[in-house]
């Protein structure tokens, strides 16, 4: 199908043999996602456990990422799997690879909030070459392919066209946690001020892989999520550029799997959002942070 808009960005570094068979693989992911919202929709969470600084994980996490790396394993056997879970499986770094979020949004899902997501990408060469993300209590799935268009539910979607902050609607990614958690929220928090003095309306969803699915779709006008999880971003990401939408690091550079923040913005916001963050960190008085290896 073709794309909606002119997708922004770099396209991913694809061998031949990959790029033939993206509408086979897309077929793949979104049959993955679907084998998610089936045990999400049929099981609330049984157990929660903390595997971090207030970072839980639940039983139906563990549910999901077992049976969709089944599921990719019988499919697509040379292929490797990052899942936020287990961690990276399969062949070696060089070779594409799938990023995994078997819920996205866990801490909503624990309480309860429909606010979730399974996040599915194909990554080769530090971009994403294919995305399917389901939200399976919202009963939509988003997929795209690189250079072939993004999509809920089969229709195309695209950005918006805002160009003024005071007509934005912009989603703020969670507060940190953890180690050092105190510097890297004062930056959130001189964002929150600034951006709440200029835009319509702020949000914080609890889930990067829907803060992304809608600026793809222009529920939302720009997300601002300061660190890049593959498994988090990686999916979004393509649907933001295949919907013609513009995905940066903090410095302006395309967004790659090595980032260190994803910036997802309509094109006619770039620069009022990136001057906005560099004032942020500026007033924190903080480092931005610097690009990470991947996976």
């Amino acid at each position: 199908m073709p794309s909606p808009t002119s997708p922004a960005g770099p396209p991913p570094d694809l061998p031949p043999s990959l790029a033939r068979s993206l509408p086979g693989l897309l077929d793949v992911a979104t049959e993955a996602v679907a084998v998610a919202r089936r045990i999400i929709r049929s099981r609330a969470p049984g157990s929660v456990r903390t595997k971090g600084d207030r970072d839980i994980v639940t039983d139906v996490d563990l549910a999901v990422e077992d049976a969709v790396r089944d599921f990719l394993r019988r499919e697509t056997p040379e292929i490797g799997i990052l899942g936020e879970e287990h961690g990276r499986t399969g062949p070696g770094e060089d070779a594409p690879w799938w990023a995994l979020d078997p819920v996205d949004g866990t801490a909503n899902l624990a309480c309860g909030i429909p606010l979730c997501a399974v996040s599915l990408a194909l990554v080769s060469g530090g971009n994403a070459a294919l995305a399917a993300i389901d939200l399976p209590f919202l009963d939509v799935v988003y997929t795209a392919a690189s250079g072939r268009g993004a999509y809920a539910d089969g229709r195309p979607i695209r950005a918006s066209h805002v160009c003024e902050p005071s007509d934005a609607v912009v989603s703020i990614g969670d507060f940190a946690v953890g180690r050092d958690a105190e510097p890297k929220n004062r930056v959130r928090i001189a964002l929150l001020n600034m951006l709440g003095a200029r835009v319509r309306r702020i949000r914080m969803l609890g889930t990067a892989a829907i803060d992304l699915a809608w600026v793809a779709q222009g529920r939302l006008d720009a997300s601002i999520i300061l660190a890049n999880l593959p498994w988090d971003t990686m999916a979004g990401v393509l649907l933001v550029r295949e919907a013609g939408g513009l995905v940066l690091d903090h410095d302006g550079t395309d967004h790659t799997v090595a980032s260190a923040t994803t910036i997802a913005v309509c094109p006619g916001l770039r620069d009022p959002i990136m001057t906005t963050l560099h004032r942020a960190y500026e007033q924190a008085d903080v480092p931005p942070p610097p690009r990470t290896t991947t996976n």
